[in-house]
């Protein structure tokens, strides 16, 4: 029997993932492929759009053939991705024009602050004032922009026009209220801001409803035919994935960074402390939304422990390297290796590490570096907390990849005082955005079906007293100062 089967590409900021589900939510097959960002100067990160398609074009060939899937058996196609990146490239021939400028760089922090001086609220990881500085520094950009030759977009629409073979230039609400020209109050581009930042509309792609039947996919360009069902942010693909339906509810993403988002229900939720409101998805003609703050630097500082100072050879072997010892000695890390998110804002802090004798050892740092991504990830969610005015939750759920950490997420249960659930897959974005696709050619009517689909992996429950919590806490604290004060 012919099987209906859910395709998730999940183009992260470090790796591009396809997932191949059932209609019973069953991962079948994964597949991924690492992605490497360049820093031509200090503060600038930019990606390759064309080795960007490339890698989600043999992710997705790899996780087919691993489910054994016919191409007649691709059901639907969802897409997550990374946010606010962005991309400016020709209508005619889908070329690029120039490097993707992914959304952790600051060469447009100076200019943000004029903006914001104006009255115009933005932020540097936003997409609006890369674009400007984009249409800027491409020749007779804003002329051909307004004449339609440029397409913008964020790294949803750059995979949506290139399976499609350049018919979609689409986005939806979850990563248009990331780029920064986005009007809360009517659902459509900001016009106040395209007039000051001189943004051409016909350079932007359209907004769609998150799931629904978009456009087909082109064979000669992934090879299958089948509807783009689902656009989504990765975080807010990530609280679909992991269940987080309800106001109230939150969760953690331990990607590059820690991203913490809190749903808030049928109405945004402004903050002044460093978090942002998001639109969480549109499922039929309503939206709802989510408060969002980050810990910029998470997974990328365990990947820094192999790549730049080469104390690990993997990832996976941090948790059995921090467990390895009672405690830091003494060491301790502040992972603010491009700045520090919410609820700080500063792209100038720096990482530090400290408290090093003689008797310190690489297991030291580990622990140490573990320690620091949780204590930043509990100050988001106590910011996130405070800001819609509640007391921490039961329960926050926790997932990318080093949610397979269990000393990281003991840890952060401990500091946080409240319950950690880490789902049986911890791959939530490209499982939301399969589900999402599910959502948008009928396989679940609604959010609340999806939710009897939930599998628990793990709960991690705190063991501290609060008396510990406080003075683990407040010591960290002092040393993130010396971050913070640069």
């Amino acid at each position: 029997m012919s099987r209906r089967l859910l395709l998730a590409l999940d183009a992260g900021t470090t790796g591009a993932r396809a997932l191949v589900v059932d209609t019973s939510t069953s991962v079948l097959a994964s597949a991924y492929e690492e992605l490497t960002v360049e820093c031509p100067q200090p503060g600038w990160v930019e990606l390759d759009p064309a080795k960007l398609w490339q890698s989600v074009r043999r992710v997705i060939a790899e996780a087919l053939r691993a489910a054994d899937a016919r191409a007649d058996e691709v059901a639907a196609v969802g897409i997550a991705n990374q946010r606010a990146t962005t991309l400016l490239w020709e209508r005619a021939t889908g070329a690029p024009v120039h490097p993707a400028i992914v959304w952790q760089d600051v060469r447009t922090a100076a200019r943000v602050g004029e903006l914001l001086q104006q009255g115009f609220f933005v932020n540097t990881m936003a997409s609006s004032t890369k674009l400007e500085w984009l249409l800027d520094h491409t020749e007779r950009g804003r002329g051909r922009a307004a004449r339609g030759e440029l397409c913008f977009g964020t790294v949803d629409s750059w995979l949506a026009w290139n399976l499609s073979g350049g018919r979609l230039h689409i986005t939806d609400p979850s990563n248009a209220s990331c780029t920064g020209l986005y009007d809360f109050a009517s659902g459509e581009w900001d016009a106040r801001g395209l007039e000051l930042l001189d943004i051409p509309p016909s350079v932007l792609p359209a907004i769609i409803a998150t799931c629904g039947r978009h456009g087909m996919t082109e064979e000669k360009q992934c090879g299958f035919t089948a509807p783009l069902a689902a656009i989504a942010g990765d975080q807010q693909a990530s609280m679909f994935g992991l269940a987080r339906h309800r106001p109230g509810d939150f969760k953690v993403t331990f990607g590059t960074s820690g991203m913490v988002d809190v749903n808030t229900g049928s109405a945004p939720v402004l903050s002044a402390s460093g978090a942002y409101p998001l639109v969480l998805w549109q499922l039929g003609g309503e939206r709802s939304f989510c408060l969002e703050g980050t810990a910029i630097t998470a997974g990328a500082a365990i990947q820094w422990l192999r790549d730049g100072i080469g104390i690990i050879e993997s990832a996976a072997e941090t948790g059995r390297i921090a467990e390895s010892i009672e405690d830091c000695g003494g060491v301790w890390v502040v992972p603010a290796f491009q700045g520090l998110g919410t609820p700080y804002m500063d792209p100038r802090a720096r990482a530090t590490i400290g408290g090093l004798s003689r008797a310190s050892s690489r297991a030291h740092v580990v622990r140490a570096t573990l320690e620091g991504v949780s204590f930043r990830c509990r100050e988001v969610v106590v910011t996130l907390a405070a800001d819609i005015g509640a007391a921490l939750p039961a329960l926050v759920r926790a997932d990318g990849g080093a949610a397979e950490n269990d000393f990281l997420l003991q840890h952060l249960a401990d500091v946080l005082g409240v319950a950690v659930e880490r789902p049986e897959t911890v791959q939530g974005t490209a499982l939301g955005a399969a589900l999402l696709a599910g959502m948008g050619i009928g396989v679940w009517r609604d959010a609340a079906e999806m939710e009897r689909h939930w599998r628990r992996g793990a709960v991690f429950e705190p063991r501290w007293s609060e008396a510990r919590r406080d003075e683990e806490y407040t010591r960290w604290r002092g040393a993130l100062q010396l971050s913070y004060a640069r």
